[in-house]
């Protein structure tokens, strides 16, 4: 459409040719823009995207002790943070919603709760919440908005998260993993799952914490990873969900980058690449 086909040219323009950041990498090697404080104009984006009028959806997962532990920092930090200016939507997946927090929200942002159906043979949280999130997004949601982010509950945005990480598929670098070398990333190495990424391959290590996209590519992966999870239950295998995500980000190159600025570990200490936090992501809950 004109709109990805806008969108895609005015980000890789706006990113390779606004580059203020010699200390850090901007580009990748299949050229998409890795995202960092000073390498968008901010003023430029925002011109472009309150023409289009489009809606962002960001969808979390909340049950058990992560309700009462995280809801309400995260929904109340992303509707201060999230999007500032855009229609949003929270897409809140529960299994309990007599647990909701009371929410506010700013002017131009809704909410809708979602039911999270189980199945008995269902026993990983994240195949639960991806099963879930898949039907909504067939259901209504591909119909709502024009770009979707899924992210994890256990998370604070800290500054503004806005139309700069907008794109077709777009991932987040992990925070751990970012300054480490590429032979000490943590992939799947087992050859038999579906998920295996062989030594000396791999380009980085995305963070499943947060990942983003148009609709349908939020559900193309989605799909893949169903997959992946299938055929290694078929052969007796068990693989993390981050790992179906890196394999899926190996083949399908993302073509925009979120540098660990977008989710830092707030436990480490803050290199001077790392300008401003937008997100605090508290690992140690998980």
């Amino acid at each position: 459409s004109n709109l990805q086909l806008h969108w895609y040219s005015l980000n890789r323009f706006s990113c390779l040719f606004n580059r203020k950041r010699p200390d850090v990498k901007t580009t990748t090697d299949w050229f998409a823009p890795i995202i960092w404080e000073g390498t968008y104009n901010r003023q430029v984006l925002e011109k472009y995207y309150k023409r289009l009028n489009i809606t962002i959806g960001l969808a979390v997962f909340a049950t058990g002790k992560f309700v009462d532990q995280y809801l309400e920092q995260f929904l109340q930090s992303a509707n201060k943070h999230f999007m500032i200016g855009y229609n949003v939507i929270f897409y809140i997946l529960m299994d309990d919603f007599s647990k909701l927090p009371p929410i506010e929200l700013g002017p131009l942002r809704t909410f809708k709760l979602c039911t999270v159906l189980k199945q008995h043979v269902w026993k990983d949280f994240n195949y639960i919440y991806m099963k879930n999130l898949d039907m909504y997004i067939i259901e209504h949601i591909q119909h709502e908005v024009d770009f979707l982010f899924s992210m994890t509950v256990n998370q604070i945005f800290k500054n503004d998260f806005g139309v700069e990480t907008l794109g077709k598929s777009v991932a987040q670098l992990h925070a751990w993993w970012y300054f480490r070398h590429a032979e000490n990333f943590p992939y799947e190495r087992r050859p038999k799952s579906a998920a295996f990424i062989p030594f000396g391959e791999g380009d980085f290590y995305y963070q499943s914490a947060v990942f983003g996209g148009t609709p349908h590519e939020v559900l193309a992966f989605i799909k893949e990873y169903q997959k992946g999870v299938t055929s290694d239950n078929r052969n007796g295998l068990k693989s993390i969900y981050e790992h179906y995500l890196n394999k899926y980000l190996f083949i399908n190159k993302p073509t925009k980058l979120l540098s660990p600025e977008y989710n830092w570990d707030p436990n480490f200490r803050t290199p001077p690449q790392i300008k401003h936090v937008k997100i605090a992501w508290h690992s140690k809950s998980i």
